[in-house]
């Protein structure tokens, strides 16, 4: 049981192929008490049902600081602590340099870059009163190799801008015992790429994988419990790949 007692808040966790949704699963069955994190026709509470009755669905938009603080407080009433925040929730989008409107840009921007400070800035006041805590931002391969399969330049600046962020606040709150890690996964087959990939083009990825797999959702889950974990107890500010050797460096 690598996280008994430990609370952990996933954001984005509610869709039930994705991700934050197995990150929540395993992190349950580590022991944690999990908290799912979404926007409200995600429905993050009956999420957390299907995990068990014991785990919480709140609605937040991470885009939003009232938001973001709103549901930390709200997590701190229910179980009085937080020891773990997955930084899970970002969006894509298919397009070319040039044809990214401003519009584009926030919109991918603000969730997976704004939405990691507005969430990590809810709940470190809690972990620097423990003088503990992990927190796990998703960043992508795409931002270390300069553009994904599906999403466009702007995604893989949002991601490199999570690498940054989480790098930064790993040196400021380390004194305190606050860990901050990325994981960088690569082409994972979740509802981000279903319908934008065919059978045969998946294959053919698959081929350039020194894996000769895509990702599983479960495989950036157990990343996850690693770093949430005392396991990593001595790791803060690193950037775990979990993409099966696409990107060896």
């Amino acid at each position: 049981m690598l996280l008994k007692d430990k609370v952990a808040v996933i954001t984005g966790g509610a869709g039930l192929n994705g991700l934050g949704f197995a990150t929540a699963r395993l992190m349950a069955s580590h022991g944690a008490r999990v908290v799912v994190l979404d926007l409200a026709r995600a429905e993050p509470a009956a999420a957390a049902a299907q995990i068990g009755g014991e785990h919480l669905g709140l609605v937040a938009d991470v885009t939003d600081k009232a938001s973001c603080d709103a549901a930390a407080a709200a997590v701190l009433k229910a179980f009085g602590r937080i020891d773990v925040l997955v930084n899970n929730a970002g969006i894509t989008q298919p397009a070319k340099t040039c044809d990214i409107t401003g519009a584009d840009y926030d919109r991918i921007l603000d969730v997976s870059l704004r939405g990691t400070l507005y969430m990590s800035q809810a709940v470190l006041p809690t972990m620097q009163l423990q003088q503990s805590g992990s927190i796990v931002c998703i960043s992508s391969v795409s931002a270390q190799r300069g553009g994904g399969i599906l999403g466009g330049p702007h995604y893989s600046a949002a991601k490199a801008g999570v690498l940054g962020l989480a790098r930064a606040m790993a040196r400021e709150f380390g004194p305190e015992g606050i860990r901050v890690n990325c994981i960088t996964p690569g082409l994972i087959g979740t509802d981000i790429i279903k319908g934008k990939l065919t059978e045969e083009k998946k294959a053919e990825i698959a081929e350039t994988i020194p894996l000769a797999r895509l990702g599983r959702a479960d495989d950036i889950g157990g990343a996850c419990v690693f770093l949430a974990s005392d396991l990593s107890l001595y790791c803060t500010g690193i950037t775990l790949d979990v993409n099966g050797g696409m990107l060896i460096h």
